[in-house]
């Protein structure tokens, strides 16, 4: 902030600095930016990468979060849940040798789906939930997606440990479960 007067306004960092900061944190290795998926199903998209952190922990220490306590009721705790299970699928395809064929999809009206593993004909949505318990609305944006995509199956990938096969093609499963089988190709 700069004073002018008794006006205090916020300096604003340049597009072309904010792209270098980002570039070399990314090379780095600090920061994965996943990309939009593209496909538009006759709606307009975001076309801005989200950014995770590759490492949860340094996450956590620049929120503060200092006790496995802490980060239990943390209002960031679902984004952290998020990060870690990104950057682990990224981590997995990276050290595999594999393309990391992953997206997320957000429109104009806020429906969004958490990640979108592109497996060339299919697209499988995958909604990323830190809640224990499983919830209708962790299916909301799902329904949406398949819905106007026309896709057959989607995933909840969530912090609880039971297991579903729903009738309208989704599977839900435990974090744990899937970083022990890799079930997401």
């Amino acid at each position: 902030m700069s004073a002018h007067g008794n006006r205090a306004r916020p300096h604003c960092v340049d597009t072309k600095t904010l792209q270098s900061w980002n570039g070399i944190l990314e090379s780095s290795f600090i920061i994965y930016l996943l990309r939009p998926h593209f496909r538009n199903f006759n709606k307009t998209i975001t076309k801005r990468p989200k950014v995770y952190f590759y490492d949860t922990g340094l996450v956590c220490f620049l929120l503060g979060i200092t006790q496995k306590e802490h980060l239990d009721t943390h209002p960031l705790r679902g984004n952290i849940f998020e990060t870690f299970i990104v950057s682990d699928l990224v981590k997995m395809r990276t050290n595999a040798g594999r393309e990391i064929n992953l997206y997320y999809w957000r429109d104009k009206t806020g429906y969004e789906i958490d990640l979108i593993a592109d497996q060339g004909e299919q697209l499988m949505p995958i909604e990323i939930k830190s809640g224990k318990t499983i919830n209708t609305e962790f299916f909301k944006n799902l329904n949406y997606w398949m819905n106007l995509s026309g896709e057959k199956k989607g995933m909840v990938l969530y912090g609880g440990n039971q297991e579903q096969k729903r009738s309208n093609g989704i599977t839900v499963t435990g974090w744990r479960k899937q970083l022990r089988n890799r079930l997401i190709p």
